[in-house]
């Protein structure tokens, strides 16, 4: 059994964008297994845009204690285990933290990835990426065949995905985007319908030309300006999908609010956020249907993978930046 775990700790609360100063390193040493308990060591760490959020503040959980290991989901190996449901060799997904070893227990809810799914795509088209795609936009945004969607951070791992759902159903899709690269995949290789690159084009105009009869679904991973665009074209009875606001995450003392929303009243609009945790008792529901489409070769992803626990806070800030494609990794160690 490991002797000794190195962690990454939140040394600062972030006022802006996560710099070197607020994270902080340690070596800690393993405890003895308690009943039921299991020691994972980490392969994989899921670097999602809610952990700047934890960082700072209370949300739908806790904000992280300072001197704590950074809150992150991820998949490991279990190394040993006084859990008789849970087997040493198996992989589980599970909130792991920034650490190369993580003592989970049954609170913990570590889940078994099934045999022959590759890590990676359990951490992002099957992980909270995907999941979050598939519900946020089958339960609440709710499109059917013929009607627009919009997808704010469309290349993204969630955005990337709930466009494909939506082409999936028939639907005229439009990616919203921060580069030529990431614009050309949207349409050449996931099939949008339209793209816009909003650091070169006018994100309204744009809109106009792309939704002549308005937006009926509007799924929203940016916030602020864009989503006040989209509100501007929203169609009669659309939905706007609240998956994230990463435009306004560094900045939360002081976050744009769109003065559109008024248009949700006279266009008889919805807009409603959503956690992907209310839908955990639904996972393989999920897993099945994206399952489905990926086999059938209508899925595709993309993931980029940093190397090296140490390098987990560099994988935060690229996150914010867009330096990346598709889901966003860190490699803790080889399977």
């Amino acid at each position: 059994m490991p002797q000794e775990n190195r962690q990454i700790i939140l040394k600062s609360r972030p006022q802006g964008a996560v710099n070197s100063d607020n994270f902080g390193a340690r070596t800690t040493k393993i405890s003895d297994l308690g009943d039921g308990e299991i020691l994972v060591r980490t392969l994989y760490l899921s670097i999602d845009p809610t952990i700047r959020g934890w960082m700072e503040r209370d949300t739908y959980l806790p904000a992280i204690e300072i001197g704590a290991v950074i809150r992150s989901a991820g998949a490991g190996v279990v190394v040993a285990s006084k859990n008789p449901k849970i087997n040493v060799g198996d992989t589980v997904f599970a909130t792991v933290g920034w650490q190369e070893f993580a003592t989970l227990t049954e609170k913990d809810r570590p889940s078994v990835i099934p045999a022959g799914i590759d890590l990676r795509d359990a951490l992002s088209v099957f992980g909270v990426t995907g999941m979050t795609a598939y519900f946020g936009l089958s339960e609440i945004g709710r499109p059917e065949a013929g009607e627009t969607v919009v997808v704010s951070g469309a290349a993204g791992a969630t955005g990337s995905i709930v466009g494909q759902l939506a082409k999936a159903k028939g639907c005229h899709v439009v990616g919203i985007a921060g580069s030529e690269a990431k614009c050309r995949w949207l349409k050449d290789d996931l099939g949008f319908d339209a793209v816009i690159d909003y650091k070169k084009e006018d994100v309204g105009k744009r809109l106009t030309e792309s939704c002549p009869k308005g937006i009926n679904v509007f799924f929203d991973n940016v916030g602020g300006r864009i989503l006040n665009e989209a509100l501007a074209r929203i169609a009669l009875r659309g939905r706007v999908v609240l998956c994230g606001a990463i435009s306004q995450y560094e900045n939360m003392n002081d976050m744009y609010g769109p003065p559109n929303y008024v248009n949700l009243i006279s266009r008889r609009g919805r807009m409603e956020g959503f956690i992907i945790l209310d839908y955990l008792h639904r996972y393989m529901e999920g897993v099945a249907a994206l399952g489905g489409l990926l086999a059938a070769g209508k899925l595709k992803h993309k993931t980029t993978v940093v190397e090296g626990l140490e390098h987990a806070p560099e994988a935060l800030s690229r996150l914010f930046s867009g330096d990346h494609d598709g889901k966003l990794l860190v490699k803790v160690a080889d399977a």
